[in-house]
């Protein structure tokens, strides 16, 4: 597994995608092997079922990923993996590092990244050449929903297969793992993932200044450069609580104990803080892109992408029906166990090795 940070997944909705495959994999009975940044997995990092080789990296915004791919790439290319999968559109543009010596090569499309707004032009142009890597230079091409599938048979007739993100199913929660955080259960908004433009965090900021209710809105999340978060930290009123990243129980109590889960990103792969938010029971309030609705069906509500009008009305209406916001959240919760569980991903993704391999 090559082209993300590490595990185990501290942040990050890729990491959290090769840790829990990887371990699904190895309960298959496969050896799996991650490659890890130095910076980001500790030297004495273990994770059940996973060979962790830790790598150092150039750690900068732009050539951080690139250059741990660089020498990922270089170090796997002469062992003897029968596969060797990456992850994501920049680091697809370095699989014909093995491919070029005959090796079998899977890319996993998270997302289109080069639509991400952090990225200037030269950036995107590369992740754009990534996004031609993974369609012309794969063995085979995986993408995490369905409009993935559809970008990829339109633009380069590009048969590719779905897999979707997963969830594991939660077990009890323990809410009071809220009480550090002065968080009543029931008593608050929530929204989660990384701090960057496209969450459209900003969006809901807009939206919530003008809604009355002291209910407060907590953010978990940060930004990995900081700008868009001191953006948002100047947009926020006193009721909205900036609590950092978050895992393992005071993330499960989070999600638990939330009223509402709002999801306002205006650019999704599919979205694993979503699929979590669901598989706790929570009422979920998305924007409408085709990822969301993919994921959310008829499970939440929603509102017009980017509409910031509409998102206040949607959160003014959500906030006057608990009722209708608990049954929402029942049945995204089923929804989420019978459509997007791990051992399936695994058993899936398993299918397109042997496929690949011509097994």
């Amino acid at each position: 597994m090559i082209g993300l940070k590490g595990v185990p997944a501290l942040h990050g909705g890729i990491e959290r995608h090769v840790e829990e495959l990887g371990r699904g994999l190895a309960r298959l009975g496969h050896d799996v092997t991650v490659y890890c940044r130095n910076h980001y997995t500790p030297p004495d990092a273990s994770a059940e079922g996973l060979t962790l080789r830790r790598l150092p990296s150039v750690n900068t915004k732009h050539l951080d990923a690139w250059t741990h791919t660089l020498l990922a790439s270089l170090d796997a290319a002469p062992r003897r993996f029968d596969v060797y999968h990456y992850h994501a559109l920049g680091p697809a543009t370095l699989a014909f590092i093995p491919r070029s010596l005959g090796k079998t090569v899977v890319v996993t499309v998270h997302g289109l990244d080069w639509q991400r707004e952090k990225w200037g032009p030269a950036a995107s142009t590369y992740l754009r050449l990534g996004e031609w890597a993974a369609a012309r230079l794969a063995t085979r091409t995986v993408v995490v929903s369905r409009e993935l599938q559809r970008h990829f048979a339109r633009r380069y007739r590009r048969r590719t297969t779905y897999i979707p993100n997963a969830v594991t199913v939660p077990g009890p929660v323990d809410l009071r793992a809220l009480e550090p955080y002065d968080l009543e259960p029931g008593r608050y908004l929530l929204t989660v993932g990384r701090l960057v433009p496209e969450k459209g965090i900003h969006l809901l900021l807009e939206a919530y200044r003008d809604v009355a209710t002291d209910l407060p809105l907590v953010i978990v999340g940060d930004d990995p450069h900081g700008k868009y978060l001191e953006r948002l930290k100047e947009e926020a009123d006193d009721r909205v609580r900036f609590v950092g990243y978050v895992y393992g129980p005071p993330l499960a109590a989070f999600f638990a104990g939330s009223y509402l889960y709002v999801q306002p990103s205006t650019l999704e792969g599919l979205s694993i803080a979503l699929l979590e938010a669901m598989s706790y029971g929570a009422g979920v309030l998305a924007s409408d892109i085709p990822p969301n609705v993919e994921a959310l069906g008829d499970a939440g509500f929603y509102f017009p992408t980017g509409d910031v009008a509409a998102l206040g009305e949607q959160l003014r209406r959500m906030l006057g029906s608990p009722d209708d916001v608990k049954e929402k959240g029942a049945a995204a919760e089923r929804r989420v166990a019978d459509l997007y569980s791990w051992e399936e991903v695994a058993r899936r993704t398993a299918a397109v090795y042997e496929a690949a391999l011509g097994l």
